[in-house]
């Protein structure tokens, strides 16, 4: 049941994606990079940290309930309360269960819940977006969603988003409710979902009017690297036995992963010797990523559709053919995510995600907010569309393959 009131709110968007209810946003976990001592040095000039236990000594003696409170959840709290000064929301510490969480739902496996990732924009919490034929999705949760209250307790801005997660989360058949405001709407909507069984297959593929191949790609991660590859091969090996030279690739919701595996499609569509993605660390270095000898799908007519879901490997993919003329790009500008975040996880199963890269297109602009990918065709898709089952910026792709 869906109900509207009145009510004021800003929309946005930011970058640190909670993958179909978990933790999101893999890209970086394999970037050919050292990253293991840079991110156990210790600068020389160390600071002090002596009001750091004068407060946290104060806090033990004086608080009216401090015997109540987790010891591991204050040290906890302390490291995120580091981790988020740095002001980066893709650089993120996990407790143990975050990280499993994490690792879960990059590997596609199953899990319960509504099906939808979850960011961050100026502090609020967002729909990044809902899975395909997801709970969520199926509701009418859209893209760019802010979320202003789970089961009648109010979101409000700079809430833990982590905590939102664990509200949005449980058994599969159990309802939760969710009062978001959609984008360009002035008029909150109150949406009832029944939780589900979710499982998240990183790919699929089918053949629309006999002649053009529609691959969904999902994200950019499996259980691992080698089997995202696997994946990938199976799925245009049967492309290229159905002999068909059109194909729509489809980015929308898709919210990056492996980097190497961007790099891995992009060259399967691209002539030998071309600049795919640039890598630049803090200090300015830069390392230059080329297509190899021409890769299988060279022949293939393309265009790729992205939407504000669509980030980071995503962009990488979608930037990179746009800028040879290998493809046209339909939909509506990127999310804008050019970083990549290096993994260091920790003895107790904790982990640190932190940004150690920014990527460039081959032109070496930077992706970011302000620098997104944008489509060569601007076709919207809005709430209409979505409730009456039409997708014009599908038709639009096949409009121009034919």
């Amino acid at each position: 049941m869906n109900q509207k009131r009145d009510a004021t709110r800003v929309l946005g968007v930011i970058i640190l994606a909670v993958c179909m209810l978990a933790i999101g946003f893999a890209a970086g976990k394999l970037i050919n990079v050292d990253v293991e001592t840079s991110l156990r040095t210790i600068t020389s000039e160390k600071p002090s940290l002596d009001l750091f236990w004068e407060v946290w000594g104060i806090m033990e003696t004086e608080f009216v309930n401090s015997d109540e409170i987790d010891q591991e959840e204050k040290r906890y709290g302390a490291i995120k309360g580091l981790v988020d000064s740095y002001g980066d929301p893709a650089t993120v510490f996990l407790t143990p269960e975050e990280t499993e969480t994490f690792n879960s739902t990059n590997e596609g496996k199953y899990f319960e819940g509504i099906g939808a990732e979850l960011g961050y924009e100026d502090g609020y919490v967002i729909i990044i977006s809902p899975l395909e034929g997801s709970p969520a999705k199926e509701a009418g949760i859209r893209p760019g969603d802010i979320i202003l209250s789970v089961d009648g307790v109010e979101i409000s801005k700079g809430d833990n988003i982590y905590d939102v997660v664990a509200m949005i989360r449980g058994e599969a058949g159990t309802d939760v409710t969710l009062e978001v405001l959609h984008k360009g709407d002035l008029e909150l909507t109150e949406i009832t979902i029944t939780r589900g069984e979710i499982t998240v297959p990183s790919m699929k593929v089918e053949f629309l009017q006999d002649d053009i191949a529609y691959l969904e790609l999902a994200r950019f991660t499996d259980a691992s690297y080698l089997e995202w590859v696997n994946k990938w091969e199976q799925t245009t090996k049967e492309v290229l036995d159905r002999g068909v030279k059109k194909m729509i690739l489809d980015l929308r919701g898709n919210p990056g992963g492996y980097f190497d595996a961007a790099i891995y499609a992009a060259d399967e569509f691209l002539p030998g010797k071309e600049t795919i993605s640039i890598q630049e660390n803090g200090q300015g270095r830069q390392k230059e990523f080329n297509s190899k000898n021409g890769g299988d799908l060279t022949d293939i007519e393309l265009v790729i559709l992205i939407d504000e879901g669509s980030a980071s490997a995503s962009e990488i993919l979608s930037g990179a053919l746009q800028y040879h003329d290998v493809a046209q790009i339909v939909g509506q500008s990127s999310y804008g995510k050019g970083t990549a975040q290096a993994i260091e996880d920790f003895r107790d199963g904790s982990s640190l995600h932190v940004t150690v890269f920014k990527w460039l297109l081959p032109d070496e602009t930077w992706i970011n907010r302000d620098n997104p990918i944008v489509p060569d065709y601007e076709v919207e898709y809005s709430t209409d569309d979505f409730t009456e089952g039409q997708d014009p910026q599908l038709d639009k792709a096949i409009e121009l393959l034919n």
